[in-house]
Parts: C-alpha cells; sequence; structure tokens
C-alpha cells in the first residue's frame, strides 16, 4: 500500500515545520485527511492534492457561451440601436462586436496555450509587464468588477424569476435583494462542492438560454411569414408596416456621429464581456492546447450568431419607440408575440432571462474564483486563498471571500455605479492582456506557441480597445475618472502587501476551519 505520512493537527505542524498546513507528499490521498485536534491523520500515497482536469471541451463551450449570454441580450439591444439610429446599422454593430470579441478570443487562445496556467488576463498582465500592472488588475477585478458583475446578475435574476409570479409588479424591497443573494450563496455552496456538479449545471443553463433565445428567433420568423403571407389583417400578431425596420428613426435634429457608433459598439460589446472566461480556468481545462481554441471556435460564432438572429427578431416585431422606451426589449418583445401567438408561454421570456442569469452567476463564480486562487498563488494576495479542500479539490476560501463579496456589495444599494465607474477597466485590463501577446513575441521568441495567430489580429485589438476607451473618456470622463481613482489605488494597496501578511496563525486557523491546504507543486514534491 505504500508508505504512510501523518499530520499532527493538534500543534499546528506541518512535517517540514513551518506551522502553515501544507502537503509535501507526492499522490497523496485526502479520505480522512482532517480530524479532531490532537488526531494523528494517517495518508496513503494515491492522489495528489491539487484542481483537477474536470473541464472538457463541452463545458469549455458551456463557459464561453453561458458566461457572455446572461442578461444583456434580453436588455441592451436599446442602447445599441439607440446609439446606432438604424436597425441595420446596429445589426452591422453586433455582428463587428462579435468579430472583434472573436480577434480578442484569437488572442487570448495563444495566450493561454504559451502561459499554460489559470489567471487570465492577471497572468498574462504579470507574465509581460511584472507584478504591480499586475495586481492592478487583479485588484480592480477581483475586488470591484467581478462581484459586482456577480452581484448584478444575481439581482437580475431575481427581479425576473419573481416577475411571473406578481404578473409585472414590481417585488417589495428587499425581496430582490434577499433573493438574489439566496442564488450567489446557492451557486458558491455548489462550486465549493463539485467542479463536475457546476460544469453539470452551467451544461444545462446554458442549453436552457440557448432554446430561450431560439424561441425569440421563432417567433419573431413567425411574425414574419405571418405578416407577409396573410397581408397583415387586425388578427396578425404585429403591423410589418410600423416595425423598426419599416419606421426611420426619430433623430431630433441630432446629427449622427462616429462618438455614437463608438457608444454602440461600447453597449453591444458589454453583451459580449465574458468571451476570456475559459482562459481563466486552463489548469482544470482537459487537453487545453485542443480543447482551448476548438472552445472558442465553437462558441462564439454561436453566440454572434444567436445575437444577430435574436435582433433581427426584435426589430420585425417592435416599432421604434417600443424599442427606445424599453427597460428590457425581450419583455416588450414577449408581450407582442407570445400573449398574441402562444398566451401560455406568457411566461416565457421573464423566466428565460432568469435562467440565462442563473447560468451567468455560475461562470461567473466558477472563472472569477480562479482569478483569486492564481494571485494568492504567486503572494499578491493571502495565502489561504491559494488553499484549496483536501478531498473536493475546489478552492473554497476564494469561492466563499467571493460570495461575500458579492453579497455585500448586493446591500450597499450602489452596483450600477460601480459598474458605471470601472466597466471601461474591463476593456483597458483586455486590451493590456492582449499588448502582452505582442511583448511577449519581442521578449520571449522562444517561447512554446502551440497556436501562433497573425500579428495583425492583436495589434488590431489593442488599437481598437483604447480608442473605445478614449471614446468612454471622452463621452463620459467624470465616472471614467473615478474609475481611474479606484484602479490606481491598487499601488499603495499593493507597497502596503508587501510590508503587511497575514499572522500564521490566522492561516492555520482558516485551513482548519474549510478543510484546506495549498495545491502541491511538483518542486515541493517527495
Amino acid at each position: 500500500m505504500g508508505k504512510r505520512k501523518t499530520y499532527d493537527f493538534g500543534n499546528n505542524k506541518s512535517p517540514e515545520g513551518d506551522g502553515f498546513v501544507e502537503n509535501g507528499v507526492k499522490d497523496v490521498e485526502m479520505k480522512d485527511l482532517i480530524g479532531p485536534p490532537g488526531k494523528k491523520i494517517e495518508m496513503r500515497p494515491t492522489d495528489k492534492v491539487e484542481l483537477k482536469r474536470n473541464v472538457t471541451l463541452i463545458n469549455g463551450v458551456a463557459i464561453i457561451v453561458g458566461s457572455i449570454i446572461g442578461s444583456g441580450i434580453f436588455l441592451t439591444p436599446k442602447g445599441v440601436y439607440v446609439q446606432a439610429q438604424d436597425p441595420y446599422v446596429a445589426i452591422g454593430v453586433w455582428v463587428a462586436c462579435g468579430v472583434f470579441s472573436m480577434i480578442g478570443a484569437l488572442s487570448f487562445a495563444e495566450l493561454g496555450t504559451c502561459i499554460t496556467r489559470s489567471g487570465g488576463d492577471y497572468a498574462y498582465i504579470l507574465e509581460a509587464f511584472g507584478p504591480l500592472p499586475a495586481f492592478m488588475c487583479l485588484w480592480v477585478t477581483v475586488f470591484v468588477i467581478r462581484p459586482t458583475t456577480a452581484a448584478v446578475i444575481a439581482l437580475t435574476f431575481a427581479e425576473y424569476a419573481i416577475n411571473p409570479i406578481l404578473e409585472g409588479v414590481s417585488a417589495p424591497k428587499p425581496s430582490p435583494e434577499l433573493l438574489a443573494a439566496a442564488c450567489l450563496m446557492l451557486l458558491t455552496a455548489i462550486n465549493c462542492w463539485s467542479v463536475k456538479l457546476t460544469m453539470k449545471i452551467q451544461d444545462i443553463f446554458t442549453v436552457a438560454k440557448l432554446l430561450a433565445l431560439g424561441a425569440i428567433i421563432v417567433a419573431g420568423l413567425v411574425c414574419l411569414i405571418w405578416g407577409l403571407v396573410v397581408g397583415d389583417p387586425d388578427d396578425a400578431p404585429v403591423n410589418l408596416s410600423k416595425n423598426a425596420f419599416t419606421i426611420p428613426f426619430d433623430r431630433q435634429g441630432k446629427p449622427y456621429s462616429y462618438a455614437s457608433l463608438s457608444l454602440a459598439a461600447y453597449n453591444g460589446l458589454f453583451a459580449y464581456a465574458g468571451w476570456n472566461y475559459l482562459n481563466m480556468v486552463t489548469n482544470e481545462l482537459q487537453d487545453p492546447y485542443k480543447n482551448l481554441p476548438r472552445a472558442i471556435w465553437i462558441g462564439l460564432p454561436v453566440v454572434t450568431v444567436i445575437y444577430v438572429l435574436a435582433n433581427i427578431a426584435y426589430f420585425i416585431v417592435l416599432p421604434p419607440d417600443e424599442i427606445i422606451n424599453s427597460s428590457a426589449v425581450a419583455v416588450n418583445f414577449g408581450s407582442y408575440t407570445f400573449d398574441r401567438i402562444w398566451e401560455w408561454f406568457r411566461p416565457l421570456i421573464p423566466i428565460s432571462v432568469a435562467l440565462s442569469c442563473f447560468g451567468g452567476v455560475n461562470g461567473t463564480l466558477f472563472t472569477s474564483a480562479r482569478m483569486f486562487f492564481a494571485g494568492a498563488d504567486d503572494g499578491q494576495l493571502p495565502k489561504v486563498l491559494a488553499c484549496i479542500h483536501v478531498r473536493n479539490f475546489t478552492p473554497i476560501p476564494a469561492l466563499l471571500l467571493q460570495c461575500i463579496i458579492a453579497v455585500g456589495v448586493l446591500f450597499t444599494g450602489e452596483i450600477f455605479a460601480l459598474i458605471t465607474y470601472v466597466s471601461f477597466v474591463l476593456w483597458v485590463s483586455t486590451g493590456v492582456a492582449v499588448a502582452a501577446l505582442l511583448r511577449l513575441r519581442v521578449t520571449k521568441p522562444d517561447l512554446p506557441r502551440p497556436i501562433k495567430v497573425p500579428l495583425a489580429l492583436p495589434i488590431i485589438y489593442v488599437v481598437c480597445t483604447f480608442l473605445l476607451v478614449g471614446f468612454s473618456i471622452y463621452e463620459d470622463p467624470v465616472n471614467t475618472g473615478i474609475g481611474a481613482v479606484i484602479t490606481m489605488t491598487g499601488i499603495p494597496i499593493y507597497y502596503i502587501g508587501q510590508l503587511i501578511s497575514v499572522p500564521r496563525s490566522c492561516t492555520i486557523f482558516l485551513q482548519k476551519m474549510m478543510n484546506v491546504i495549498p495545491q502541491e507543486k511538483s518542486e515541493a514534491l517527495l
């Protein structure tokens, strides 16, 4: 059965004697590892404590598709249409945003296969530009953007889950917040319990949201055929002579500008956000050299086609005023179609948005926790955040901290203000991460690159990204300035963190509480 090793958790000593409960045994079975204080626990050499490669190609596609398709396609078509001021231009913007996201994703495919570690943007910036820029990205992303994004999507889930029950009446405060918090805590618990179960949930809810969007596309097609065939009599579901394609956009004397087009693209790209999430779990992806690019090639074109067809369906059914004055275009679409064609499908839209958001929260929690984990593994965050559960092999400390921050943000009442402040930072970080590809081509030309994209692609992405950021600064200097200040606070925090560390006794206590130890590293194996 092999040599046995013991750890004494009663005196907080590891075999190395450094007071940090750590595993140094190659291939250890974690069964019954944690016991009461003072009891020595036996371990047999069978399995390493590490994040396992449980993410398949199908799971990878589900992470990309499920993370991108959240609430955006149900809510943001209004923003694209208002800025584009023409349905055909708006559709062109959706296509361009899909192509732009694909360029970025292909650049990330090269980065993810030559830097084979989890962490996404953070890991690539660290490799190319050093620890301080990487920490600033880590700071604003894991402590502001990701938890706030999870909170917003969870709140959207709660509001639309309550909608069919209250039949459109606004839910009393704080009901949506409590349901959103329950959603965050439930999905965090599942993420802590099992990666495989988390991936099953991601797969199921990704299929559900694709079916919902498919229903919207089919309903739009039915309305088009019905209106063309029967000549728009009074009982037709929509009047095709009064939809967005046939009625010109009322500009109200405002001139058309390229700045408006850039803002339309900004709204569209918000709905595509999440295409880089798979790169955060590279360590858990099976055969990443093949499956990372394959998941990108499958996932992003699927999302782009669905987004374009869904917007065409919206424009076929809805007149311009309905789109412009709507807070949720998909809900208005449902009242025009399902209420008139299949009345028993009336709750479909709010339920679809709720399902989509639930899956989006799951994908956000799963991938974002790996960014906490990667930062702690490099010593940029407290050590305990780089620990994983001894039997479930999940980064429980990172997941719990992320959930606590997200729930805290949920009840501050400042969720959407935070999103406004730091949304441009999200594009800055992806732009800098793609710029890391260009720098690594120069500084590390011999780095193995299983995938090597044409140099023009990352250059195009970086230039377009910073043009978009420049337009956002020009159009909204106050909010982007506040976001920049929030980001710059990472500099003093970085240097303070170099001087102050979490007490070792506190780290050991937290390890015991959560049954976690650091992931094994090959250089530490016996």
